[in-house]
């Protein structure tokens, strides 16, 4: 058996379902839409010269930042692994014999503090050297 408050609620929405088009469809109550908001003319942007961008290498060596690296410095031959977490870097030391470094490592007195896509950083008491990859040498086969 159904409530009565049901009941009476079932009843005026079927009420307002027959009577709402009847309301809504009357000679004088039509709605006119909005007219629609004039929107400016699309115009291209002028974008500014790339000449800057195709004028640099693009695997070239980071310019140097008047800084010479010290002597002794430890060479930097690569970094494999991920940066951030598993990342090391492969360099030559003094004695020409190679090593992989962690982050935190030391070789010939020189810390490796971090390391980039493109450069590492190495720090000795107060000094600090960044270190970039070399650049690559042009394969003599293609030439």
């Amino acid at each position: 058996m159904i409530p009565r408050a049901q009941i009476a609620a079932l009843a005026g929405a079927a009420l307002l379902a027959v009577a709402l088009p009847g309301l809504l469809l009357r000679p004088g109550a039509s709605i006119q839409p909005k007219a629609p908001r004039a929107l400016p003319p699309l115009t291209a942007s002028t974008e500014p010269p790339l000449a800057h961008v195709f004028d640099r290498p693009l695997f070239a060596a980071p310019a140097a930042q008047g800084e010479a690296l010290p002597a002794d410095a430890p060479q930097l031959t690569g970094i494999v692994g991920r940066l951030g977490s598993d990342a090391v870097a492969l360099v030559r030391t003094a004695q020409g014999s190679s090593r992989s470094l962690a982050i935190g490592d030391s070789v010939d007195g020189w810390r490796l503090e971090s390391l980039s896509i493109d450069a590492a950083l190495f720090s000795r008491g107060g000094q600090q050297a960044r270190v970039p990859l070399p650049a690559a040498d042009p394969d003599p086969a293609a030439q």
